[in-house]
């Protein structure tokens, strides 16, 4: 028995948890290195912290269910509109398929019996898959997007959080700084192991877009503590 298993099939859940797990790390680092910068006290920062984790994961579970389900919305019009052809011109849409096959190398008479034997089995599903390019592996799951979108920016973000319990003030820009560019290169190489692709890559691009957002955040908020002192 000759069992395969492609990188591919994870592409829905692997997809919403790095996004969200990323945008954890990166905004909640960069908000605490943006308001410590700027002088606040440790209590600010720390509610600063907590109010961006629960914000985080509710603007990233509504963004993800919100854009998912209009990707789900379009996909059920399109299939819709299939099944309205098929009913209207079988023989037309038996043809479309046909030709689609030939266009990939089959010969024209064995092209038509494949695609009437798929039509006979599931007409909606092969035209759905060979003409739309919709199939169970890459669907729409607008609920599934946007629980794994807000538990992993949760558990992002808790990281850099954390650090304003257990490491004092003075060593707290160094701390977050490593930590988070620590955690990115692992997320991004665990993140690019799980989907097949090259791991030096995937760590190389999420940290240093990462530290770019981390450093635009410090200067900001350190600009303004500057221009608040001479206030």
């Amino acid at each position: 028995m000759h069992n395969e298993y492609h990188s591919v099939s994870k592409i829905g859940w692997l997809r919403a948890a790095v996004l969200g797990a990323n945008d954890g790390i990166v905004s909640t680092a960069s908000l605490l290195l943006g308001v410590a910068s700027a002088n606040l006290s440790h209590s600010s920062i720390v509610m600063t912290g907590i109010a961006g984790l629960v914000a985080g994961a509710m603007s990233m579970a509504t963004g993800e269910y919100v854009s998912v389900s209009s990707q789900s919305d379009t996909e059920k019009a399109a299939l819709r509109q299939e099944q309205e052809e098929l009913n209207a011109c079988p023989q037309g849409e038996l043809q479309e398929l046909a030709d689609i096959y030939i266009q990939r190398g089959l010969e024209p008479e064995l092209a038509r019996q494949v695609a009437r034997s798929l039509m006979a089995e599931d007409a909606l599903k092969a035209h759905a898959r060979d003409e739309l390019g919709i199939t169970d592996t890459t669907t729409a799951r607008p609920f599934q997007a946007a629980v794994y979108s807000a538990f992993s920016f949760a558990v992002g973000s808790s990281l850099p959080l954390l650090l304003c319990f257990i490491v004092s003030e003075k060593y707290f820009f160094p701390a977050i700084i490593v930590s988070t560019i620590t955690s990115l290169a692992l997320l991004g190489g665990i993140a690019a192991k799980a989907g097949g692709a090259p791991v030096v890559r995937g760590v190389i691009r999420i940290t240093f877009w990462s530290a770019l957002a981390m450093s635009l955040s410090y200067c900001t908020g350190y600009i303004f503590g500057i221009q608040e002192t001479f206030l």
